[in-house]
């Protein structure tokens, strides 16, 4: 485990970088030794900040749950992060472009849940139980570590890329469709460019969230009641510029759309 003096120093570094929508270098290459647990702390020390300062936490993000994913990072475990309110975006937002780095889209379903969810033995049912509805989002992807060469090291220590969300569409019960075939056409101003099915995360999008419960709880922490847990992506990251309009067709579950200037 590194020293707690460098866990904060990297969490300052990553703190300065989100304030100048910068990117600092690779953490592995500066901290070979770094694992996991290292970067799961520096994470925790930034959200214990962001609280501190008033942001208020709204829920988590899952990453890397699918193996289109997977193959287009190179990293072949999940991860987890933190959202906050001010991350959270409605239907149709003007969105500034500026306020992220390396700005990307994935295609997501959101689960709301009701009930408290706990690890370390949380299941599919589990999820499906505490869940108050399902609807379709977007996550923004904003990387503050530089790109190429990253680890799954990396990615946790910078909150696993979380920059904000967007949600829409239809919110269901989840016994209203089967989730495992929601899908979803990404388009960027009118042109199509990725489409996926839910099933693409791990068979089923409430195995993410129990995956996420059962990792929680090995760092002393759940989900409460309330929480919004992104599940993770069906698609491959859509890269974003000024003056995109992005859109999400879901089909019976609605649409989304945004736009960044």
């Amino acid at each position: 485990m590194l020293e707690q003096e460098t866990i904060t120093a990297i969490a300052d570094e990553l703190a300065a970088a989100e304030e100048a929508r910068a990117t600092i270098p690779l953490l592995t290459t500066r901290y070979p030794d770094m694992t996991v647990e290292d970067s799961y702390a520096v994470q925790n020390e930034w959200r214990r900040r962001g609280i501190a300062s008033g942001r208020r936490p709204v829920g988590r993000k899952i990453g890397l749950t699918s193996k289109v994913m997977q193959a287009a990072t190179g990293i072949t475990e999940p991860d987890y992060g933190a959202i906050f309110a001010d991350m959270v975006f409605e239907n149709g937002s003007v969105i500034e472009h500026s306020r992220f780095s390396n700005v990307r889209i994935e295609v997501e379903l959101a689960f709301v849940l009701k009930d408290t969810l706990t690890g370390p033995d949380a299941t599919v049912f589990d999820v499906l139980r505490a869940t108050e509805y399902v609807v379709p989002a977007l996550e923004i992807l904003s990387s503050r570590i530089e790109m190429t060469g990253r680890t799954i090291v990396d990615t946790i220590s910078d909150n696993a890329a979380m920059g904000g969300m967007v949600y829409g569409g239809n919110p269901v019960a989840v016994d209203a469709v089967d989730l495992r075939w929601v899908s979803a056409l990404l388009y960027r101003n009118e042109t199509i460019e990725e489409s996926g099915v839910a099933a693409a995360v791990l068979n089923h999008p409430a195995n993410g969230v129990a995956w996420l419960a059962n990792k929680l709880a090995q760092h002393g922490d759940k989900l409460e009641p309330g929480d919004i847990v992104l599940a993770g992506s069906f698609t491959r990251p859509m890269w974003v510029h000024p003056g995109d309009t992005v859109t999400a067709d879901y089909r019976d579950l609605g649409a989304i759309t945004c736009r960044f200037v």
